[in-house]
């Protein structure tokens, strides 16, 4: 039966949360930097006060009950609404004051991040960024259990159950060993991705999945099957192979000035009529009470991208 004077703390609904999102006790009291004994006494004293199961445990799993599914929204819906009152209350210029955890993935990060930060502190310097570089499945997954406010991905990601929000859309270069055929020219069609020998970042990076849906759609094969294929982790690393001649890639623009300003490299550009490109978005949880910090964070974000796309744009000749 339940306690009608009950009211359950925000520790508590945080329990209930984080239990139901990774469906295993000893994750959820690592994730919230408790002991386990204390993350099943917060579990019981909320299950008490309500009257109702919310977890069923067993020795072999965590199974959310049906009266638990109904009730995760609210609780999530809770705990993002006292994020928000928090985060208003800690400055005197309203949104975007106090901390907010930022992923992006890293094919975005080095390139948007310095102008960006510079905008931070010009408009809101209340604000105390934290930033997450990880690959999409990683930041989505942290967006779940709440480690981190919002992220900046490549969309659709893919993921159901989270806010989509398009802030850009970016086109691809084409990077090529210096005195390459391409290098140069700015009239090129996706055929053209037939005869390069493309290099690609490794699998879970959203880049690389773009590149290769632009090789199917060009019908130009799968790039980088072959059995002695190259994969890296960075751009960096992608750019140092095509300087010694090992293939070429694609870019995107705005990471043009930062990637492509090595010797030895050479940039061709598509045909203004070919869509080769990628949408970068905001991705937040639907039940997120801070929607117009979001919206004022996004257009921080477009403008530092725009700016990292106008200097990559003078070494293209655009």
């Amino acid at each position: 039966m339940s306690n009608k004077e009950y009211r359950p703390t925000l520790a508590q609904l945080r329990t209930f949360v984080t239990i139901a999102e990774n469906k295993h006790f000893g994750t959820a009291a690592s994730k919230l930097n408790i002991s386990q004994p204390s993350l099943s006494q917060a579990l019981v004293a909320l299950e008490t006060g309500l009257g109702i199961q919310l977890i069923e445990r067993s020795t072999r799993k965590v199974i959310v009950t049906p009266t638990g599914e109904e009730l995760l929204p609210l609780a999530r819906a809770t705990l993002e609404a006292a994020e928000a009152f928090v985060s208003r209350s800690r400055g005197a210029l309203g949104i975007l004051s106090g901390t907010l955890t930022l992923g992006i993935i890293p094919t975005l990060t080095p390139y948007i991040l310095p102008e960006f930060l510079e905008n931070v502190g010009e408009n809101y310097p209340n604000l105390k960024p934290l930033i997450v570089e990880e690959q999409t499945g990683a930041l989505v997954e942290q967006l779940r259990d709440g480690s981190i406010d919002v992220a900046v991905l490549a969309l659709p990601t893919g993921y159901p159950g989270m806010r989509e929000t398009e802030l850009f859309r970016e086109k691809f270069v084409i990077v090529t060993p210096e005195g390459h055929p391409f290098a140069g020219r700015h009239d090129l069609t996706l055929d053209a991705l037939g005869d390069l020998e493309l290099l690609l970042l490794d699998d879970g990076h959203c880049l690389r999945d773009q590149i290769v849906d632009l090789c199917r759609i060009a019908h130009a094969g799968h790039p980088g099957n072959g059995e002695y294929s190259t994969r890296a982790s960075s751009l960096t690393t992608i750019m140092q192979l095509v300087v010694a001649g090992h293939g070429s890639t694609l870019v995107p623009e705005s990471a043009v000035a930062t990637e492509c300003v090595r010797p030895g490299l050479g940039l061709a550009s598509f045909d203004a009529n070919v869509t080769a490109e990628r949408t970068i978005g905001l991705v937040s949880r639907p039940s997120s009470a801070r929607a117009a910090e979001h919206h004022a964070l996004g257009e921080l974000i477009t403008r530092a991208h725009a700016r990292a796309v106008e200097k990559g744009k003078r070494m293209l000749g655009g």
